[in-house]
C-alpha cells in the first residue's frame, strides 16, 4: 500500500483494515504500522542525514529507522511517500510561559504542535494548582507536551508579578523549595536580575540555600541571570542551567574555565530580539489579519538593541566553542518563536546542524526526556516533522512545513489553522 505524503485515502484506509489471507485458510491480523519511506532524515542527534530513508511507526512509537536498504517494512504496512522530503525530530522548547486558564494552555499547546514543536517548559510564574501541573499527565490530540517550573523564586518584586515565591532569607528560601518539590515541578526556576535597578536581586547566600536545598530533594535549579558576577556565583553555587546568558558585557577567560571545570551546566540560549526586520506573514496561517499587523509592529528593525544582540551573540558562540551544552529556548509564549529562535542561533554564528541539535536531542536530554524523544530512533515516541525543504542548508526552511506527526498521529494543522484564522 503506497500514498502520498499529503492524503490518506479511504482505500488504503480500508485496505489497512482487512485481513490478510494465508495457508491453512487461516487470516492474519492486519498490520498497524505506518513507513514513512523516502525523506532525507536528519536524526537529531548530530549525525546523518540519512539519504532514502524509512521510518517505520506503529502504536505511536518508532520501532526501526534509518535507511532503506537497513530497515525491514512489515509485511502489510502502510507506506506513505516522502520522497523529496526532510524529515528532524519533532522541536522542543526549554523555555516558554504558558497562559493560566485551561482552556487557553491547551490552545498553546496545539498552537505549538502546529509549528512543529512536542514539548515545553514552562519556566516558572505558575501557581500551585494551575492547570499545567494537570495537563502535564495527559496525552491530547494534535497537542505538544507541556512540563512545569511552577511558581519559581525570587526577591521581592512589587508591580511586577506576585506569583512567584518571594524570600529574604536562606531559610524562607528553603521553604519554598520544599512547597515545590511537594508539587512536583520538572525544575526550579530562581530569578538573579535587579531589573534595572528596580529591586534587590537574589544574593549568593539565598540562592545557595535554594540549590542546595533543591538539590537534596532531587530537583535542578535553572537561574535567569543577566550580568556576568552574577553568573560566575551561580556556578560556585552550583546552579545547574541558565535560563538567559550573561548580556551584560563578554563572557571572560574566569567564566570559560568554570564552564569548563562543570561539564554538565546547560544553556537555554534565549537570545531575545536581535533588532532587524522579521517578515512575519509567513505566521498567516495561525494569526488573523489584524493581529498579524500588530505582530508586524513588533519586529520592525530596532538599531537600539543591536548591540545588546551583539553581547549575546558573541557570548553564545564562546561558549558553544568552548564545550558547554546549549539548549534552544524561547521565553514567551509563541508557538511559532522557535523558529526565530534557531535563525536567530544561526545568525549568532552556530551551525545549522548544531542548532537543530539543540532545538532536539540536547533540549530533551536536558529535560530529562531524552529517552522518550529528541531523535528519530527506534523505541522513542513517533515525534517528527516533515519539510519541503533540507534545514541544514538554510535553517529558515525549518519554518517551510508540510506535515507534523506526535505520537504517531498527524497533526490536523489545516483544521487548527481554520478554527484561528477561519477557512
Amino acid at each position: 500500500m503506497i500514498v502520498t505524503h499529503r492524503f490518506l485515502t479511504a482505500t488504503v484506509f480500508a485496505a489497512a483494515l482487512a485481513a490478510v489471507s494465508c495457508g491453512g485458510g487461516e487470516t492474519m491480523p492486519p498490520s498497524t504500522a505506518v513507513a514513512y519511506t523516502g525523506a532525507d532524515l536528519i536524526v537529531g542527534d548530530g549525525t546523518g542525514p540519512v539519504a532514502d530513508s524509512v521510518i517505520v511507526v506503529d502504536g505511536g512509537r518508532i520501532i526501526a529507522a534509518g535507511p532503506a536498504s537497513a530497515v525491514e517494512i512489515p509485511a502489510g504496512a502502510e507506506r506513505v511517500d516522502l520522497s523529496g522530503r526532510f524529515v528532524i525530530p519533532a522541536l522542543v522548547d526549554t523555555h516558554v510561559h504558558f497562559r493560566a486558564p485551561r482552556e487557553e494552555l491547551v490552545d498553546d499547546l496545539h498552537r505549538r504542535a502546529f509549528y512543529g514543536v512536542g514539548l515545553a517548559l514552562s519556566l516558572g510564574l505558575e501557581g500551585e494548582g494551575g492547570a499545567v501541573f494537570e495537563i502535564r499527565e495527559l496525552t491530547i490530540p494534535g497537542a505538544a507536551r507541556a512540563m512545569t517550573a511552577g511558581p519559581g523564586i525570587t526577591r521581592p518584586e512589587p508591580g511586577r508579578s506576585e506569583v512567584p515565591y518571594w524570600i529574604n532569607a536562606p531559610e524562607e528560601g528553603r521553604a519554598a523549595v520544599r512547597e515545590l518539590a511537594a508539587m512536583g515541578v520538572d525544575i526550579v526556576k530562581i530569578w538573579v536580575d535587579d531589573r534595572n535597578d528596580q529591586y534587590e536581586k537574589l544574593t549568593p547566600e539565598l540562592y545557595g540555600a535554594v540549590i542546595d536545598e533543591a538539590h537534596q530533594h532531587g530537583l535542578r535549579v535553572a537561574a535567569h541571570i543577566f550580568d556576568l558576577e552574577d553568573a560566575k556565583g551561580l556556578l560556585e553555587a552550583g546552579v545547574d542551567a541558565f535560563a538567559h546568558s550573561v548580556r551584560d558585557m563578554d563572557v571572560d577567560d574566569e567564566f570559560l574555565a568554570m564552564i569548563e571545570e562543570r561539564p554538565d551546566v546547560v544553556l537555554m540560549a534565549n537570545l531575545g530580539s536581535r533588532g532587524a526586520f522579521e517578515d512575519v506573514s509567513w505566521l498567516a496561517d495561525t494569526v488573523p489579519a489584524d493581529e498579524l499587523e500588530a505582530l508586524q509592529e513588533q519586529y520592525r528593525e530596532r538599531p537600539e538593541i543591536h548591540d545588546a544582540f551583539a553581547i549575546q551573540a558573541r557570548n553564545l558562540v564562546r561558549l558553544n566553542e568552548a564545550g558547554m551544552k546549549i539548549v534552544m529556548g524561547t521565553d514567551g509564549n509563541g508557538g511559532y518563536r522557535p523558529h526565530i529562535e534557531m535563525r536567530d542561533m544561526v545568525e549568532a554564528g552556530m551551525s545549522p546542524h548544531e542548532v537543530l541539535v539543540a532545538s532536539t536531542s540536547a533540549a530533551a536530554e536536558f529535560l530529562e526526556r531524552g529517552d522518550e524523544v529528541g531523535t528519530i530512533t527506534a523505541g522513542k515516541s513517533a515525534d517528527f516533522v516533515v519539510l519541503e525543504a533540507n534545514p541544514l542548508e538554510d535553517i529558515m526552511n525549518t519554518r517551510r512545513i508540510e506535515s507534523v506527526i506526535l505520537r504517531g498521529e498527524r497533526v490536523d494543522r489545516e483544521g487548527l489553522s481554520a478554527g484561528w484564522v477561519g477557512s
